[in-house]
């Protein structure tokens, strides 16, 4: 039995990015854009597409091995598997169950959640506090996307935001030792009333596949990017503000902030927002686009590898995404 005050850490993290990149310049052969009108707007040099016979489950594998590898954990002690993705490889199954069967995890609750660039935030904060229920031990929560898949490439708006990757932590009970370490809290919220900036009309109940639907690419992501950008900042500073007074601290003290990689310019904002330097805030958007539920886990990855996240340190994890959805994450390393 997990003692309810047991402090859940992250004893892994993994992360994979497919081989083909994707520059600005390759994608003004495209569109009619450039890699001076993509750059400037949003801080994106290029982004990674997956290779027509990878799905979101085996980008999700890469990332998930790598993490139990970094947390030295074999398969078969993992008794949870969530998968956070609005890219699945398929309506159902979920790709959870794809992922538990290609990793060799031989029992284990497994599903999705589907909360688009805040997937990761719900998914972590799920894990955590299912372990810390005592309803599990050891889970594997990864954020997966093949954007590729359900961009429309003729939309010079939306096909030069986003990339195709994976994002994966192990997460646990952590012991005596480590009290005060580990997931310290997340905030999270939700706007059904605003669903309509950011979604893909076409392929669910609403609108199934048909000739008509198809001709009117509706199986393909639409997004009112002013819009989502203005209501982005202002949710994810609150959200950030809001989790770090209920633990009685300040922006100030936050070491690290790893934020959803949509943008430059909201990440800048928020910044200003929070009076914070941007040298506190992991940035690799540049390399990989918006990879929507595989940002956070991506970038949290090759900040722990890197360097940039040490023992001690305060990670405050900030997303924003459709539905409309939002949530912050904080972690103490350990």
């Amino acid at each position: 039995m997990i003692p309810a005050s047991a402090p859940i850490v992250v004893r892994g993290t993994g992360s994979y990015a497919p081989e083909k990149v994707l520059t600005n310049g390759d994608l003004s052969r495209l569109v009619d854009t450039s890699d001076e009108w993509i750059l400037t707007r949003t801080g994106i040099r290029e982004r990674r597409i997956a290779a027509d016979h990878e799905a979101a489950s085996d980008l999700a594998v890469r990332a998930g091995a790598a993490a139990l590898a970094a947390a030295n954990l074999p398969p078969d002690k993992v008794d949870l598997v969530i998968v956070a993705t609005i890219t699945p490889d398929m309506p159902f199954p979920s790709t959870a169950c794809l992922v538990q069967h290609k990793l060799g995890i031989p029992r284990a609750v497994c599903f999705d959640v589907e909360a688009a660039c805040s997937g990761f935030i719900y998914v972590l904060d799920l894990a955590a506090n299912l372990i810390r229920a005592g309803r599990f031990h050891t889970a594997l929560v990864i954020g997966t996307e093949k954007l590729s898949s359900i961009l429309d490439w003729t939309d010079r708006t939306t096909c030069v935001l986003f990339g195709d990757g994976a994002g994966a932590v192990v997460l646990g009970a952590g012991s005596p030792a480590e009290a005060g370490f580990g997931i310290l809290g997340s905030h999270l919220g939700s706007d059904g009333a605003q669903a309509d900036l950011l979604h893909m009309p076409g392929g669910g109940s609403r609108l199934p596949a048909t000739p008509e639907s198809l001709g009117d690419r509706m199986h393909f992501l639409k997004m009112k990017g002013r819009e989502v950008f203005k209501i982005a900042v202002r949710v994810m500073e609150q959200s950030a503000l809001d989790l770090l007074a209920a633990h009685n601290l300040e922006p100030h003290q936050v070491d690290c902030v790893i934020p959803h990689q949509a943008n430059l310019r909201i990440i800048e904002l928020l910044a200003s927002r929070l009076d914070l330097p941007l040298e506190k805030f992991f940035i690799n958007l540049d390399r990989y686009g918006n990879t929507s539920a595989a940002s956070i886990p991506l970038a949290l990855d090759e900040a722990v590898r890197g360097g940039r996240v040490r023992p001690g340190d305060l990670v405050l994890m900030p997303a924003f995404g459709a539905g409309l959805t939002w949530g912050a994450s904080l972690i103490r390393w350990s």
